[in-house]
């Protein structure tokens, strides 16, 4: 029976478990990787690496994730969204659980790294862009909403990962992760289709050529966008700086003296301030007092400005002023960015402009923290 054709986006309804369901998505997939460093201490010990390769476990998980969305969008397209994201989460729970039988750094950059970022993208990119399909007047407030778990789960997960390894060691610890990841593909099942009329408008003419057919699945076409590529464009740079606190804040609050819980403090209070700035953004999008490419801009622009201001936290009320102020700038910028793409691409080509976007950015997201290490290294002093 084919689903009948909607002239709009529904705005609410069904849309609603969508959102509630890309809420649990984000939450599980990017409250684990945030929270991820209280494992990194017990892979540094057992394995006597050095922090910074085993740090790549991140860099790889996050870089996957971003990479192989285009896929994960492409066949969503293809086979329908419900499939591919339940598989996502299998193959995500699948890479946390076979991490736990890791001997050295590379299995964890196979399981962890390339299995479970896989299977993030396979879940991520698709139901961002299903959730964009369910909403117009209320997009803002959904992304909003959807996008508010990390900022909750980080809050939870980095004490009870600490409980989980002092209970059961890391190895336990990481099964039961994987048990909790395995919880996507629930999620999945919520992702109900929607047929839309700007399918229609949009749908392909039969393709003889595979290279036409795949240029088609993946949405090239969107690369002689200029909007697109600049839109793209900016990610990428923004995405340069915006994973560097998270990689390093707590490094450079240990080095300039504080102890292990102020620096731990910091990242309870960005993860706080992430939350409160992910659904103020959803606010003022739902207001629609100013144009939301602008508002985003002006975030971004306080984001850089936030993180250029880092050095001067020498006193910790100070830096907690610093890093609360990054987390809620960085917080309002992610559910922005998504409702800006809608609205330069349309709902008929969002899932191929999700996948292209992420892929893009990913670069931004692999090269930032090696990068700023690098800085340190060059310029001698204890700064980010």
């Amino acid at each position: 029976m084919e689903r009948p054709v909607l002239l709009e986006p529904p705005d609410g309804g069904w849309g609603w478990l969508v959102a509630l369901a890309v809420f649990l998505e984000s939450g599980l997939i990017f409250g684990v990787i945030r929270s991820f460093g209280v494992f990194f201490v017990e892979f540094v010990g057992h394995f006597g690496e050095p922090a910074g390769r085993v740090s790549w476990v991140t860099s790889i998980t996050i870089a996957i994730l971003l990479f192989a969305s285009p896929v994960g969008t492409a066949l969503s397209t293809q086979y329908g969204t419900r499939p591919v994201v339940m598989a996502g989460g299998i193959l995500l729970g699948l890479g946390m659980f076979l991490a736990s039988f890791a001997t050295s750094l590379t299995h964890l950059y196979l399981s962890i790294g390339l299995l479970s970022g896989f299977g993030g993208a396979l879940v991520f990119a698709p139901s961002v862009a299903m959730l964009a399909r369910y909403f117009k007047r209320r997009r803002g407030l959904a992304t909003a909403v959807a996008f508010s778990a990390p900022g909750l789960s980080s809050l939870a997960f980095s004490p009870l990962f600490q409980f989980l390894v002092d209970s059961y060691g890391w190895r336990g610890g990481l099964m039961i992760v994987a048990g909790l990841t395995f919880h996507l593909v629930a999620c999945g099942t919520l992702l109900r289709p929607l047929a839309l009329a700007e399918d229609l408008a949009l749908a392909p003419a039969p393709q003889r050529s595979w290279l036409a057919k795949l240029s088609s699945l993946f949405g090239l076409a969107l690369l002689a966008s200029r909007p697109f590529l600049t839109f793209a464009v900016a990610g990428l740079l923004m995405n340069l700086g915006y994973l560097v606190p998270f990689a390093h804040l707590v490094p450079h609050a240990r080095e300039i003296g504080f102890d292990e819980y102020q620096a731990a403090c910091l990242v309870s209070a960005m993860g706080a301030t992430d939350l409160c700035g992910r659904l103020v953004a959803g606010w003022l999008d739902a207001r629609r007092a100013f144009r939301l490419l602008h508002i985003l801009t002006l975030w971004i622009l306080l984001t850089g400005v936030t993180l250029l201001l880092v050095p001067f936290g020498h006193t910790y009320p100070i830096l907690m002023g610093i890093d609360i102020c990054y987390g809620f700038l960085a917080g309002a910028v992610i559910p922005l960015k998504f409702s800006s793409l809608v609205e330069i691409v349309g709902t008929g080509r969002i899932s191929e402009a999700t996948g292209l976007i992420n892929l893009l950015e990913s670069f931004g997201a692999l090269a930032g923290p090696p990068l700023s290490g690098k800085v340190l290294e060059f310029a001698f002093l204890p700064l980010l």
